[in-house]
């Protein structure tokens, strides 16, 4: 089985400094859905890792998120794609959990659901948090430019030196379906 793990905002779906709060705030990057699709019909599982502190903090209910997932679902079910986990952290970043990128929690929980071990597996972010968590359970770690990517590169380039950086979830697929 083949399996990769997305960080949601930044990756999928555009993002905010505000966070993303609503089904109508959920846009897809342009070319991000076919890039799923095609990651499916490669015989690809797809899990997502995502912080969404936002639910900590009030800024929209577990409705909300689950509105954006049902809008991301429809739009990859167009394209015959599909997601076949969403992982995520309600917390926010002084509460202490063990789930919260740059911790580990949510991709050992991936681990655990997809019975297999995340050595090798190829894990796409925007922040060197999603780089951290892909570290520390031995995943490949890959950074687009979509998101906070570009930020994460200006800040931390001495840590990045040796992880891959493509413009976009699609050049990423573009580079894993020609291995």
């Amino acid at each position: 089985m083949k399996l990769i793990i997305l960080d949601r905002d930044g990756v999928i779906n555009q993002d905010s400094d505000a966070y993303i709060k609503s089904v109508d705030e959920w846009q897809a990057i342009p070319g991000s859905i076919e890039a799923i699709a095609r990651l499916c019909q490669a015989g690809y599982r797809i899990a997502i890792a995502t912080n969404q502190s936002g639910l900590s903090r009030g800024l929209f209910s577990i409705d909300d998120l689950n509105a954006m997932h049902r809008k991301m679902y429809r739009e990859l079910s167009i394209h015959g794609a599909q997601i076949d986990a969403i992982f995520f952290c309600p917390h926010g970043p002084d509460e202490g959990c063990t789930c919260r990128k740059p911790k580990h929690g949510l991709f050992e929980e991936i681990s655990a659901r997809m019975q297999m071990g995340l050595a090798g597996v190829p894990c796409v972010g925007d922040a060197y948090r999603d780089i951290l968590a892909a570290r520390a359970v031995g995943a490949v770690p890959m950074l687009v430019r979509t998101g906070k990517g570009e930020r994460t590169l200006k800040k931390y380039p001495q840590e990045l030196f040796d992880t891959p950086v493509y413009a976009d979830l699609a050049e990423v697929v573009e580079s894993l379906l020609r291995m």
